[in-house]
């Protein structure tokens, strides 16, 4: 077995599942997979998915726990801001963001919190 050729899911906590299912499916616009006691699964492109579940430790990670790869960072900045996300912004040294959007060695990267205070991100790689 080697992990490196497994394809890995992310797996978000949540206080409360409906709460959370309400804001994944009717801000961000996904649309429930599989359901299970106190989870649900969702699809994302290429294959890829991650899962909520219910517990009271959610919203503890200070640090990004999702991002999703763009290749126009600016124009889902807009779209998630139209659907009523609020993007956080950081001024410190080594990172700065400037309309939402942070130029981190080529790359350029957008964050903001989901119902729970998890930090969701988005990355457009350079080239």
């Amino acid at each position: 077995m080697a992990l490196e050729d497994r394809r890995a899911q992310t797996v978000i906590p949540v206080s409360d599942l409906e709460q959370a299912t309400k804001w994944y499916e009717g801000v961000l616009g996904f649309r429930a997979g599989q359901r299970f006691s106190g989870g649900v699964i969702y699809h994302a492109g290429e294959g890829s998915q991650f899962q909520l579940y219910e517990t009271p430790n959610a919203g503890k990670n200070p640090a990004t726990l999702m991002g999703f790869v763009t290749t126009d960072i600016e124009g889902d900045v807009r779209a998630l801001k139209a659907r009523g996300v609020v993007f956080e912004e950081y001024d410190m040294p080594g990172l700065k963001t400037v309309d939402s959007i942070a130029d981190t060695d080529g790359a350029r990267a957008a964050w903001f919190k989901d119902a729970d205070g998890n930090i969701l991100g988005l990355l457009q790689l350079p080239g």
